[in-house]
């Protein structure tokens, strides 16, 4: 039998005023990049392939050059069966018409009769939980409902293919449960899924087969355990270069004048790791070197919130209040003693600056997400773990 889906050598040439994605080919122009460069896969009936990778690595772009959203600059794709995407939210729908026109609407778009899309649709109401608001706009729905929607209607209308973007990050934890499973079933009827995640645990567990991109090139193509054991071990043995030029890759942007050298993630005995308990103390050993003299120095640990990108948590704190000299090297350890975050991955970001919050060094996306689970009930914790909470203060200290 031919596989649904055959990739070969695809490439997709950027212009680097639109991005900041670091430059390694040496037959690129000073103003492009190669977003993809020859990727090349084929997937199997039933098969669900996980696509991870680093922010800027190529993951979604490859997926919106299969759902035909992007052309690529070469390579070929061959497609057997329907695509149904989810790449972002609200991809497919029409803001001024209600849920149920949308479902008509993308049942249409997808190559779906009529009848057919009636057939469905009870179940893709139902699976999706807005029956009260689904004769709403949608442009007044929230983005957890426009997913809920998005995802039934992408799942439930009966593509060869399925392919999911991060997109489910939206969702509380309840949901994003509900269309794992949702995904399993779809895969155990022979058809095929692509699954592009952070989660780790997600990939994990549905995925057999992973595929790690790096600057958008296959760097990693096997099983799943296998990929996801090199891509931490990757990822937690990358050592920050203190004479990396500014601004060379995405991951890193400041003046220069102070840089990092080492970037760890550990618990209390000093093991490197990047999944904690709630309730466990969580410390940042922080590496770092002085280019150019410098008057004060301060280091900071901030969290992301998910798919907003926005700082929801940061500790703060000063080293030097006095003048630095070149060549100077330290080491900080940032602490979140006992730290209480609510369960979830959260995106790590750390700073090197002045108190005037003029930054020498800025280091995002770099290691793997902070990962915060537990194993205790609604009842044991007093709340909702799956609620999402806004901007707080976390308790922190520095050993130096």
């Amino acid at each position: 039998m031919n596989p649904p889906l055959s990739v070969n050598g695809y490439s997709l040439l950027g212009d680097k005023t639109k991005t900041q994605q670091k430059i390694t080919d040496n037959d690129t122009s000073p103003g492009e990049f190669w977003a993809l460069r020859d990727v090349s896969f084929e997937v199997q009936p039933g098969e669900v392939l996980g696509i991870i990778g680093r922010n800027g690595a190529g993951k979604s772009t490859l997926l919106k050059i299969l759902s035909r959203i992007t052309e690529p600059t070469s390579g070929r794709a061959i497609i057997r069966g329907r695509v149904a995407s989810l790449l972002e939210v609200g991809t497919g729908f029409h803001p001024e018409l209600s849920g149920r026109e949308n479902i008509y609407l993308n049942g249409a778009i997808l190559g779906m009769r009529h009848a057919e899309i009636a057939q469905k649709f009870d179940e893709i109401v139902a699976f999706s939980e807005v029956e009260k608001f689904i004769d709403t706009p949608v442009k007044h729905y929230s983005s957890g409902m426009y997913v809920r929607l998005a995802f039934a209607v992408a799942a439930h209308l009966d593509p060869e293919i399925l392919v999911v973007d991060e997109v489910l990050a939206v969702g509380d934890l309840a949901f994003q449960d509900k269309c794992l499973g949702k995904m399993e079933e779809v895969s155990g009827q022979g058809r095929t899924v692509l699954f592009v995640s952070h989660n780790m645990q997600a990939v994990r567990s549905l995925c057999h087969r992973t595929i790690l991109l790096q600057n958008g090139q296959v760097v990693r193509d096997g099983p799943t355990l296998e990929t996801l054991a090199y891509y931490t071990e990757r990822v937690r043995n990358v050592q920050v270069r203190a004479d990396t030029a500014v601004g060379v890759t995405a991951h890193r942007r400041g003046s220069g004048a102070v840089r990092f050298t080492e970037i760890q993630v550990e618990d209390v005995h000093g093991n490197v790791k990047s999944s904690f308990e709630m309730g466990d103390t969580i410390r940042f050993s922080l590496s770092y070197k002085v280019v150019t003299s410098i008057d004060q120095l301060y280091v900071a640990v901030a969290l992301w919130g998910g798919k907003t990108r926005e700082i929801i948590t940061s500790a703060h704190h000063r080293l030097w209040g006095t003048k630095v000299e070149c060549g100077y090297e330290g080491r900080v350890v940032v602490e979140f003693p006992e730290c209480d975050l609510r369960p979830g991955e959260y995106p790590l970001y750390f700073w090197l600056g002045d108190a005037l919050t003029n930054p020498y060094d800025v280091v995002d996306d770099l290691v793997l997400p902070l990962t915060i689970t537990t194993k205790k009930s609604y009842k044991e914790l007093g709340f909702d773990p799956t609620m999402q909470c806004g901007f707080f203060n976390i308790k922190s200290r520095v050993a130096m």
